[in-house]
């Protein structure tokens, strides 16, 4: 996974591109015996209108890697962000894993008394989407996998890029923020979005980081991709160089009936190329939705 000097990391800084769009307030929610964590919770046009739970990318947040696309899908979803283990103001821990963060995303479901949800995933996010199927069937109506893949570390490369980001992280991401800093009052994207981003991707500390490259280099849910059984949909941006776009297609192909939806655009264009990417989610859920919604009336 390329993923940490080609994500948002590198181009937030110097891009002029953020999406001018309205970035939801959230909260602190409690887990029971699992932490807190923050999320957004943006209502639909009903009140009874389906779920979608976003999981993010590694080294973003929540609100990072899904703002742009949040004022899109409420038109008909009820959209919820979360702040993923060790990221941002999700739940501390000294490990990581990616189980830990399906269940994780589950407990979020359980405090808003949400029975069922389409769960989407972005690059890392996509990761623990299919872990949340695998683990807790009953509470998935439907994937949006962007950006994802299900398998890494299946080169040289890849196996000495995953066990050398620990370091790395912490050349890239000198002066984040230490526990403390974190529960202080966060900016205001409506004061200056460009602060509020770089304070965003700040807020994952470097050890965190390190912790998380090494678990998502031990995914491999390649093996039973075949039995995943809720309408799903794949997501390809084609200029990706963190995952190949041919090993996303590979992936699609090994989910019965899984739409594929392209993206003329690279690894970080769910922000940096909102206006590619956004339209093409919006496909994507739709047709999950369409078929969720086919399936329970059947």
């Amino acid at each position: 996974m390329k993923s940490s000097r080609r994500d948002l990391s590198s181009l937030l800084p110097s891009s002029g591109r953020l999406p001018d769009v309205e970035v939801p307030a959230g909260r602190v929610v409690d887990l029971p015996g699992r932490g807190t964590t923050f999320i957004t919770d943006s209502p639909g046009p009903t009140a009874d209108a389906p779920a979608i739970l976003l999981l993010h990318a590694l080294s973003t947040t929540g609100l990072l890697t899904w703002f742009p696309s949040i004022p899109a899908l409420t038109e008909r979803f009820r959209v919820i962000t979360m702040d993923q283990r060790l990221h941002g103001r999700g739940i501390q821990s000294p490990e990581f894993s990616l189980r830990d963060c399906a269940d994780d995303a589950v407990s979020v479901l359980d405090a808003l008394d949400i029975d069922q949800a389409v769960i989407a995933g972005y690059s890392m996010g996509s990761l623990v989407a299919q872990r949340v199927w695998r683990q807790h069937p009953s509470r998935v109506g439907g994937l949006v996998l962007c950006a994802g893949t299900d398998q890494f570390q299946t080169n040289a490369t890849e196996r000495l890029f995953h066990r050398g980001m620990g370091v790395s992280f912490g050349r890239l991401r000198r002066g984040a923020p230490t526990i403390s800093e974190l529960k202080q009052a966060p900016l205001d994207p409506k004061d200056d979005l460009r602060r509020w981003a770089i304070a965003e991707l700040r807020s994952t500390r470097p050890l965190a980081m390190g912790r998380a490259v090494a678990a998502i280099g031990q995914h491999h849910t390649k093996p039973w991709m075949h039995e995943i059984d809720v309408p799903t949909a794949v997501v390809i941006p084609l200029r990706d160089r963190a995952i190949p776009p041919e090993r996303q297609r590979a992936m699609a192909q090994r989910i019965p009936g899984a739409t594929v939806h392209e993206v003329d655009a690279g690894h970080s264009c769910c922000v940096m190329s909102a206006d590619l990417f956004v339209p093409k989610l919006v496909e994507a859920t739709n047709t999950v939705l369409a078929r969720w919604t086919e399936k329970r009336q059947a």
